[in-house]
């Protein structure tokens, strides 16, 4: 584990390193593929104040381009500017397997997906993104796609509470068909690092996908892709309060699993509803 001093000197341990003047520069091609590419469709930014903190909690979709995620970005800096800071949870290998995407990252607010990071970014009074359910959420097969796929990870929750932060979910339909993903075989292959297996990114991302997408039409592995341009629609839901906050109840698994159920359920009713909005106006 990296002393505080050496964190620090890391892009992904630095709150410094987020450049609004790079998010602004990136808004017109961000603006391109709303519009044009993906043709974006959204509603629910009322439930987003413009002032205050909020944890947006996302299910992703789309392989590691997890285009609704970048177009949910742009939705933020468009409504409220890129100066209000919030900052992304990224996995920590990234820094270490691909440099120069982790140093980009931080110039668009991501921070190391670690509780510290989170805590100091809300300290600052900035809000936070994270997609608990990582690459199993991106990759899931294509049958699960209306599935909200968290992965178990409750930290998000435990943050929630300590912090007296609301949770704001966000959902989307139509991202997971910018590739199609036929299977998941990481339980047939995770055995193959004993061979030198080369993870991508020096990642074991527990998921070794199978899937149609380009540019390689059949890959196999958690490979980058280029999005299909399929339309993708994005929704923000109403924000989800506890009945106790406090380091007591983040300190409490048996509350701490009833709230992580709860948010999964009423995501998943959000993203139910809305996959029967779509299909409906198609």
């Amino acid at each position: 584990m990296p002393t505080q001093s050496h964190r620090s000197a890391q892009p992904g341990w630095s709150l410094e390193r987020r450049n609004p003047s790079f998010l602004r520069a990136l808004m017109p091609l961000w603006g391109w593929l709303y519009h044009f590419y993906f043709r974006v469709q959204t509603d629910g930014w009322q439930h987003v104040s413009p002032q205050g903190q909020v944890l947006l909690v996302g299910s992703h979709n789309g392989g590691l381009a997890a285009p609704d995620m970048f177009m949910m970005m742009y939705d933020w800096f468009r409504l409220f500017g890129a100066d209000r800071p919030i900052y992304g949870l990224m996995h920590p290998s990234v820094w270490k397997g691909a440099p120069l995407v982790g140093q980009l990252a931080a110039e668009a607010g991501a921070v190391v997906a670690h509780p510290k990071m989170a805590i100091a970014a809300f300290d600052q009074g900035a809000s936070v993104l994270v997609y608990p359910g990582g690459a199993k959420d991106v990759f899931r097969p294509y049958a699960l796609r209306h599935k909200i796929c968290l992965g178990g990870n409750q930290a998000f929750v435990k943050l929630a509470l300590r912090k007296n932060i609301p949770i704001v979910p966000l959902i989307s339909y139509g991202a997971h068909e910018t590739l199609i993903v036929l299977a998941d075989v990481y339980e047939q292959v995770q055995h193959l690092h004993q061979w030198g297996m080369p993870w991508l990114l020096g990642i074991d991302p527990e998921v070794f996908p199978i899937y149609l997408g380009l540019p390689w039409g059949v890959a196999i592995g958690p490979l980058p892709n280029i999005p299909l341009p399929v339309p993708i629609h994005t929704r923000v839901c109403p924000p989800i309060m506890f009945e106790r906050y406090g380091q007591e109840a983040a300190s409490d698994r048996g509350y701490v699993n009833a709230c992580y159920n709860l948010v999964c359920a009423q995501m998943q009713q959000a993203l139910n509803d809305l996959v029967l909005t779509v299909q409906a106006n198609d």
